[in-house]
């Protein structure tokens, strides 16, 4: 009986097709708004807090329903009027239609429900700042990463619409940097004039899958990326004089290989079809050479602040010894480097290595070293040496830190971890483990992407 007793609460009661009233409370982690009907969680995309809401069910699944809005019966105040003309079918932005104040605001509460279903730092309010923001959010991303396909026998590149499998052609987007997507429209032409092979990724034939362009925005060097299937690339020296004549900004011209069936962007083989393997980034007065596959932050004017924030939050008299895990090119290490002891970092990308490495020499600090690999590995080694760390420095991807690099830190006990995250939901998870002998000082909430649900934030543990 207690069985199917059970079973009974949590059976849904809403059905695909019912139309039900929901008062939106809040924002979910991605973007959707969030409601309840006969105290069951209703997800609704496109709807805002506050919001009443005529939803239609469009899935039901274990423990929640998914709904689309049919009629707004009360409006936010913070609603406004999207301006991309493809915002609703592309969902690459998620909060368009959001002010900008609204999506702030909304990006630490966020924060908040991730640390309130997750996590247990005591006077939680106090310690969470409000969010830093962006003077312009717009056209602020340095890369793009367009799929490429054909429609109607014309080359069409961009991303898939949200929740389906169909290309969305984008001549025009406005959180990029223009100078990446002209770049983009004019390889999208040079592949339909040459008649290069463009691939089906159904079928699984065809050559040209991905264009990817980046741009140091303060040097206005472009980067162009052609992932193809197979290394062998028909008409290759009409493709390269095509680009070089069309986008003399394009200073390197680079293929990687990726025959695989996977949503991963890149392959393992990278080559230099023309021009320099790197180009470069100045971030204050930091100088970066970023290769094809090498991470570096999307948003650079929002990253000088980002990693302020670490500085600050690092407290460095000049003598601390700090690990930067998941190092990248080296990016947060060598903005600490002229105020810390030694830096040392890792990451599992060689290339990203051989770049930090390189920017580190070219800058002069011989106190900043980098390797390949996992944190896990090279801290225990390195306390075995008699070498400590002071402060960890860490900014895993979205999936959060690796466990066994949460068991080596709680291991090795630095007096600080500053985290950097990505992701609110798996930052809780991480710091509920580091509180075992941590402390959360501070949370400060970043918007390094405008327009979409992400938020990043930097968070200051210390050794209780």
């Amino acid at each position: 009986m207690k069985t199917n007793q059970k079973r009974e609460k949590v059976e849904m009661k809403v059905k695909v097709g019912q139309h039900v009233p929901l008062t939106i409370k809040r924002l979910g982690i991605n973007g959707e708004g969030v409601g309840y009907f006969k105290k069951q969680v209703v997800f609704v995309p496109g709807a805002l807090p506050n919001e009443e809401v005529i939803a239609e069910i469009t899935n039901v699944k274990h423990k929640f329903a998914e709904g689309r809005v049919k009629r707004i019966r009360k409006m936010s105040d913070d609603r406004v009027k999207a301006p991309c003309p493809i915002y609703e079918k592309c969902g690459g932005c998620q909060l368009q239609h959001l002010s900008y104040e609204g999506q702030l605001k909304a990006k630490r509460d966020i924060v908040v429900q991730a640390f309130e279903r997750h996590g247990n730092v005591r006077n939680l309010e106090k310690k969470l700042e409000q969010t830093i923001g962006m003077e312009e959010p717009w056209k602020y991303r340095n890369k793009a990463q367009f799929q490429v396909g054909l429609l109607k026998g014309k080359v069409i590149a961009g991303l898939y619409g949200a929740n389906s499998h169909r290309l969305i052609n984008i001549n025009e987007c406005i959180v990029q940097r223009p100078e990446t997507t002209k770049v983009i429209n004019n390889v999208k032409q040079i592949l339909q004039d040459l008649k290069i092979s463009i691939y089906d990724e159904r079928k699984r034939k065809g050559l040209v899958r991905t264009i990817v362009t980046r741009i140091g925005v303060s040097t206005g060097e472009v980067q162009l990326v052609l992932i193809t299937s197979k290394e062998e690339l028909p008409k290759k020296d009409l493709l390269i004089q095509e680009v070089k004549k069309r986008l003399p900004e394009v200073k390197s011209i680079m293929q990687n290989v990726n025959g695989q069936k996977t949503s991963l962007i890149f392959g393992d083989k990278t080559f230099t079809l023309d021009g320099k393997e790197t180009i470069e980034e100045v971030l204050g007065d930091l100088s970066f050479d970023l290769s094809a596959r090498a991470f570096f932050q999307l948003n650079p004017t929002q990253t000088v602040k980002l990693y302020d924030e670490v500085k600050k939050e690092a407290g460095l008299t000049g003598k601390e010894k700090i690990v930067d895990a998941y190092c990248g090119v080296g990016t947060i290490g060598l903005w600490l480097a002229d105020e810390a002891g030694e830096i040392r970092g890792m990451d599992v990308i060689e290339d990203s290595i051989v770049d930090a490495n390189k920017n580190a020499k070219a800058k002069g600090y011989d106190n900043a070293h980098y390797v390949v690999g996992k944190a896990e590995y090279w801290m225990p080694k390195w306390v075995k040496e008699g070498w400590k760390p002071d402060v960890v420095v860490v900014d895993p991807p979205r999936t959060g830190c690796d466990e066994k690099l949460l068991k080596t830190i709680l291991n090795v006990k630095p007096k600080k971890v500053v985290y950097v995250s990505c992701n609110p939901s798996t930052l809780a998870k991480d710091v509920k483990i580091l509180t075992k002998l941590y402390k959360v000082e501070r949370i400060q909430p970043v918007d390094m992407f405008p327009q979409t649900a992400h938020v990043e934030s930097v968070t200051t543990l210390s050794l209780k």
